[in-house]
């Protein structure tokens, strides 16, 4: 062949560093996937397909508040079944005019009556002062028609009664203010509401509405709740709404029966200054109302009226004079973020961890977390969506995962192509190299020898990129160099190696050519994991082939192993077997076997203490075998000691990569080159445990490892990986 036959395959551009197209494509398949689960929960829950799940976290978290101080502003005043029994009639006219004037003796700021007296002409008639005495009407409805209040009551001391349920029927909103349009109810303003600022507006606070519609009392805003608030989608936000902050209803206030008031056994003190609601709790007279504390078997599945009225005026009082924390939200932007942050953190646990056991445990820690930031915010009175970005963790991790394995599956397919290839040029050349007719040149020998030497003098450029500098090793393959890449800023240093064919001819170069090939794209495939060096180019140039690899600084692993270095402890040999197993376990999911594992091949970086796997310069692929497949041997290449029997037999496996780490770790634990070890004379299995002191679990990963016939070994890198995790969890690592 003449002339100059040049063909790069490289990852990277000239202005760009070797791992920059890597690092493009994870960040681009992170972000991609990410925003795109994001949009989709966000399209589902915009639909409120995820509401109910959202209001059942909300109050979840509501009952697990821990219970605050009662309230010691309010007392209750309750209508109990027993008081209706003891009076034989619904509470008639002249029982409640004795409560009124029973309770006014005890001067109490404010008296609300939550009982209704819509029929009642004379209500507090043996009072002199009814200005600190609210009532209540309720408006119409589709279930319910209009009820007025007492006759002889001010409107501007009687406040609506209404209030409003979610779609499963359970109370979580306030609504405050509101439109009217019946007759005789024509207030604006609701009876908690009203009963809270006569409340405060004896204590000089006074409530007031700015430009923009706010509700204020003092200082104190009280924003309204929108369509799309916290975890509510599209909900009905018509009048002035905001969110209950309940209180735990077993540690809420005071309270006393309107017997115990009429029979005054009260502390005065209970009532002075205090704002008194009378409500009924008998369920004769209403069932009450579901709560998020209704799904509690610790509290009665509805909560009074009363008691509800009382919780809606207790929050507005405590929050303008104990600064007690309104529920708020944020705006929906915010939230999409806080959506999307949770998605990306479920793509990149996936594609860093990428086993299905790793990512569930990690997973599960994520929510978990995300759960307790979600309560811990909530403390504070910040609703953050709980459900959507829990979703955004599951559905990002799932989908990447998913990617990631139709890629892998992708690759191997590659892999399978290139090494059927590479399997028929070995034959080829096998068949080539034992042909009597040919003669070996050995003027393109000598000649290749000569070119050697002068590429170590620093002036030789291949490709007319590469500068070599320095001569790593040399043998019957051909050389390997570091070199300088001449194009790419500042010159970094890279990896050549140099494969010469045995012969020159047109026939063998041709085959040699598509083996070397092969060669190439299996390695571009494997070095996208980055403890493998990357495939930066590979090309032809005067009938020789260069693979062009990322340079790893850093020192070979048998500089940490004896006899260059002392006996290495437990701790040392478990951490190098989970570093090497963890890209074995890459290497092996492309179904592809190194075959030349030993302590030279494996290099501790420099940068980051990571260990790289370098040379799979002789690489084999593994067919799942069938009934109807034959084995055929392949060339027999390893290291004494570290290959197991059956690579020098031609038959290499999977778990001969397992046989061969394992070797490494009884060399760094034992002090004894794996070649001076010998064989059990029944089993076959190496004996290396005399003398040694090693925990018996990880001797037992060790000897399962390095067991003489293949199928009794472990089977996949992943399996030892498991059986040296429950060695870290015992030992509390």
């Amino acid at each position: 062949m003449t002339g100059l036959f040049r063909k790069f395959r490289a990852t990277f551009t000239k202005d760009k560093r070797p791992q920059d197209t890597t690092t493009k494509n994870w960040l681009q398949t992170i972000l991609v996937t990410s925003v795109g689960v994001t949009m989709l929960i966000l399209g589902i829950r915009h639909l409120k397909w995820l509401q109910a799940w959202e209001l059942s976290a909300y109050d979840q978290m509501l009952r697990l508040r821990p219970p605050e101080a009662l309230d010691p502003r309010i007392l209750l005043v309750t209508v109990t079944e027993d008081d209706l029994k003891s009076e034989a009639i619904s509470l008639p006219d002249n029982t409640i005019n004795q409560l009124l004037a029973k309770l006014q003796s005890y001067q109490p700021r404010v008296i609300g009556l939550s009982i209704d007296r819509s029929k009642q002409k004379n209500l507090g008639a043996s009072l002199k002062n009814l200005d600190n005495v609210i009532t209540y009407c309720t408006f119409s409805s589709i279930d319910s028609s209009e009820i007025p209040p007492p006759p002889n009551f001010p409107i501007n001391q009687v406040g609506f009664s209404d209030v409003i349920s979610d779609d499963d029927g359970v109370v979580r909103r306030s609504l405050l203010f509101a439109g009217s349009n019946d007759k005789k109810c024509t207030t604006q303003i609701s009876f908690a509401a009203l009963l809270a600022i006569n409340y405060l507006e004896r204590q000089g606070i006074e409530f007031d509405f700015t430009d923009t519609g706010h509700f204020y009392l003092g200082k104190n805003s009280f924003p309204p709740l929108q369509e799309n608030s916290g975890g509510y989608e599209n909900i009905d936000a018509r009048g002035y709404q905001i969110l209950l902050n309940y209180r735990d209803p077993s540690h809420f206030a005071q309270q006393v029966t309107v017997t115990q008031v009429l029979q005054g056994r009260v502390d005065p003190n209970w009532v002075k200054d205090r704002l008194v609601i009378v409500g009924t709790t008998a369920r004769s007279l209403h069932p009450g109302f579901y709560t998020p504390y209704s799904a509690s078997p610790q509290h009665p599945p509805r909560m009074p009226a009363v008691f509800i009225h009382a919780q809606m005026a207790s929050q507005i009082i405590s929050a303008v004079l104990n600064e007690r924390p309104l529920i708020w939200y944020l705006p929906d932007w915010v939230e999409a973020l806080w959506v999307l942050g949770w998605a990306l953190v479920g793509s990149v646990l996936a594609w860093q961890l990428q086993y299905p056991l790793r990512l569930g445990l990690a997973g599960g820690v994520s929510l978990s977390g995300l759960v307790g930031v979600c309560y811990l915010l909530f403390l504070q009175g910040v609703w953050m969506p709980l459900i959507p970005p829990a979703l955004a963790v599951v559905l990002s991790s799932v989908s990447v995962m998913a990617y990631t394995s139709y890629q892998t599956q992708q690759q191997t397919k590659v892999i399978i192509q290139q090494v059927e290839k590479q399997k028929e040029a070995i034959e080829q050349l096998n068949t080539l190299l034992k042909e009597t007719t040919h003669i070996y040149d050995k003027h393109v020998h000598s000649s290749t020898t000569l070119d050697n030497t002068e590429k170590t003098t620093g002036d030789f450029i291949l490709g007319g990129r590469y500068q070599i500098t320095k001569v790593l090793g040399s043998g019957g393959f051909g050389c390997t160099y570091l070199a300088k890449d001449t194009q790419r800023p500042g010159s970094p240093i890279c990896v050549v190696k140099q494969l010469m064919p045995a012969r020159r001819d047109t026939k063998f170069m041709q085959v040699a050519r598509r083996l070397f090939d092969a060669e190439a794209e299996i390695l571009e495939v494997l070095g996208k994991h980055h403890q493998i060096p990357e495939l930066l180019a590979y090309f032809e140039e005067n009938n020789e082939f260069y693979l062009v690899q990322e340079y790893i600084s850093g020192h070979a692993l048998s500089e940490e192993l004896p006899p260059n270095h002392d006996v290495q402890n437990e701790s040392f040999v478990i951490e190098m077997l989970k570093g090497i197993l963890e890209v074995l376990a890459f290497v092996h999911e492309h179904r592809v076997i190194h075959r030349d594992i030993k302590p030279s091949n494996i290099i501790r970086c420099d940068t980051d203490n990571r260990l790289v796997l370098i040379d799979f310069g002789a690489v084999k692929m593994m067919q799942p075998p069938t009934a109807e497949q034959t084995e055929l041997a392949t060339v027999a290449i390893g290291t004494r000691g570290y290959a197991p029997p059956e690579q020098f037999a031609g038959h290499p496996r999977l778990c001969s990569d397992i046989y061969a780490l394992g070797m490494i770790a009884i060399q760094a634990i034992t002090g004894i080159m794996p070649h001076e070890l010998h064989p059990h004379p029944e089993t076959g299995t190496i004996e290396w445990r005399h003398g040694t002191k090693v925990s018996e679990k990880l001797a037992a990963i060790l000897d399962k490892m390095v067991r003489y016939h293949f199928s009794d070994r472990y089977q996949s890198a992943t399996e030892v990986l498991q059986d040296l995790q429950k060695i870290e969890l015992v030992n509390g690592h």
